[in-house]
């Protein structure tokens, strides 16, 4: 699997990711939000370039021109719930790509051991199609396999990148073990550690909780 860190070179990633982890900031949903979609405008944008094109011509008002569009069907599949925001930022700019949705949480038996269930799947048909599946944190990295083996229900994908905002390092050597070799993470940066209620530190808290309220 090859991994791509937007933090290895400074730019408005940085700057978002601040306002998402800076405590005087994070706790107004509205802006967390905001934050969110914007991340995943940004990492449309870069994935764009790992994509195929092919080129067309146009009729402009002087003369024909050439132009490159992306050749790959995409189809942008979501975690629930904190997905929702960073789903959005990248159908603003894959406008034309199908959706795919799947329920992931944690079922907690003891206070710190949890299995993850998946509970609802939406998704079109994969086969031969693009996947590019988001979820925001990637703590231990679990929900994310689960969920892209739940969508394999739905056909094999011809290329699937992953995008996270956050991920520890221990779900990405565990990602690296179980996804194909040809998959792409792209994440805005990369955490050392995670505690023993298996939360990314330093990360940023729960992106759901923050972006939605705290749950019941």
């Amino acid at each position: 699997m090859k991994v791509i860190n937007l933090s290895e070179q400074p730019s408005l990633v940085s700057e978002y990711m601040r306002e998402m982890r800076d405590t005087t900031i994070q706790h107004d949903p509205m802006r967390f939000r905001r934050n969110l979609h914007r991340m995943g405008e940004i990492m449309a944008y870069e994935i764009s370039k790992d994509l195929a094109y092919k080129q067309i011509e146009v009729s402009t008002p002087l003369a024909p021109a050439t132009c490159d569009v992306i050749a790959d069907r995409v189809v942008l599949g979501t975690i629930f719930r904190a997905g929702v925001p960073f789903h959005q930022g990248f159908l603003d700019f894959f406008d034309r790509a199908e959706n795919a949705f799947v329920s992931a949480y944690r079922k907690y038996k003891e206070k710190d051991t949890f299995e993850i269930l998946i509970e609802y799947l939406a998704s079109p048909r994969l086969e031969g199609k693009t996947l590019i599946l988001c979820d925001p944190m990637l703590a231990t990295g679990a929900s994310m396999e689960l969920s892209y083996r739940a969508l394999l229900t739905k056909g094999s994908p011809a290329k699937v990148h992953l995008a996270s905002v956050i991920a520890s390092q221990q779900a990405v050597d565990y990602l690296e073990k179980v996804m194909p070799d040809d998959c792409t993470l792209w994440v805005g940066v990369i955490d050392p550690e995670i505690n023993p209620h298996s939360y990314i530190v330093p990360g940023l808290g729960d992106a759901g909780d923050l972006a939605y309220g705290t749950k019941e």
